[in-house]
């Protein structure tokens, strides 16, 4: 029975430790990309006033030693995982803007980009358009540098088209990018019941049946 024992506590020994499964080292991106996803789930979950560091650690198979080594505070894991999904979608938007130089189907390209960011991760959505960190000085700064670079995009290619003045050019940027801000967080309210390909060509329609009021001088 001793030799039985003894045999038993040896061969726990060699089993791994929860702890050290819990740390396995991983290339530094491969980390701070898996605890960027983690935190995502949990702020999607319970805001960022209710999540909690240790909560994230564990949804990210860690010990909280590790995520604290990658970001110091939530806050800083917060403002992380929000300029990785702005700089997406700064990406996605200019992208579409620029894949044309046909103007009505570039209309058409920006609003279906949008719509299919949505559509492809709601919970990035929510987590820069509905946080309740929202105002904040720094996220709400992070929200306007977006805002701004994806408006003023539009706008140089409405005053290079139409001649219109700056600012009345950046009028109607700001009013084309809110348009597929806001419709694009009602269509996420009706669950799938509306076809997303449908939304965002009734959002291209109505844009396009506006700005080309606006007619192209040479």
């Amino acid at each position: 029975m001793a030799e039985q024992a003894r045999a038993q506590q040896e061969a726990s020994a060699r089993q791994p430790r929860t702890g050290s499964a819990r740390s396995a080292r991983l290339p530094r991106d491969e980390r701070r990309a898996q605890l960027l996803n983690a935190a995502q789930e949990v702020f999607v979950a319970n805001g960022y006033h209710g999540a909690a560091m240790d909560e994230i650690a564990d949804t990210a198979h860690v010990s909280k030693p590790v995520l604290y080594q990658h970001f110091p505070s939530k806050r800083e894991l917060y403002l992380a995982l929000l300029d990785s999904h702005l700089a997406a979608l700064t990406d996605l938007m200019l992208g579409a803007l620029n894949s044309t130089t046909d103007n009505k189907e570039r209309v058409k390209a920006v609003m279906r980009a949008y719509y299919h960011f949505i559509a492809g991760d709601d919970q990035a959505h929510r987590l820069v358009f509905e946080s309740d960190l929202i105002n904040d000085p720094d996220v709400s700064s992070r929200l306007e540098t977006f805002n701004r670079t994806f408006s003023d995009a539009v706008a140089s290619v409405i005053a290079e088209d139409t001649k219109l003045p700056p600012m009345e050019a950046q009028l109607l940027g700001r009013g084309l990018t809110g348009m597929a801000q806001i419709s694009a967080r009602y269509w996420l309210e009706t669950n799938g019941n509306l076809d997303l390909d449908v939304a965002s060509d009734l959002i291209y329609r109505l844009a396009w049946r506006g700005i080309s009021r606006f007619p192209k001088e040479t």
